[in-house]
């Protein structure tokens, strides 16, 4: 079974978004920020980084950027309803990463997560 890390400060969204990913056949383990992730990312094996782009503490953009130090080919989807203004155009995303932008159909989510899986 593939392993997703999702990292979403929204309680309702998270909760939401594990479960439809369960029901589509992925464990999942979630944290509502990327400093909680860290130690996840540190001590497990993740197929697919899944992140808001919005969250206190440490953003989902830093949040890849060290996960993909820690593991190079690890790939990411960030997901927020602010990618225009969040997305820093003089930073680089890492390579490995994709937009999904709220509002999505979950369908939409499930299927973007199985071709990034797939590639």
């Amino acid at each position: 079974m593939q392993r997703l890390l999702l990292a979403e400060d929204d309680e309702t969204m998270r909760n939401f978004l594990s479960k439809s990913l369960r029901k589509a056949g992925y464990e999942v383990v979630t944290v509502s920020n990327g400093i909680e992730a860290i130690p996840h990312l540190s001590s497990e094996k993740f197929d697919l980084l899944l992140t808001d782009i919005v969250m206190p503490g440490m953003d989902g953009i830093e949040l890849a950027r060290q996960a993909t130090n820690m593991h190079h080919e690890l790939p990411v989807m960030f997901i927020t309803g602010f990618a225009a203004v969040a997305m820093d155009r003089n930073q680089e995303r890492p390579k490995n990463s994709k937009l999904l932008q709220k509002p999505f159909h979950l369908k939409d989510l499930v299927d973007q997560v199985e071709r990034i899986l797939a590639a």
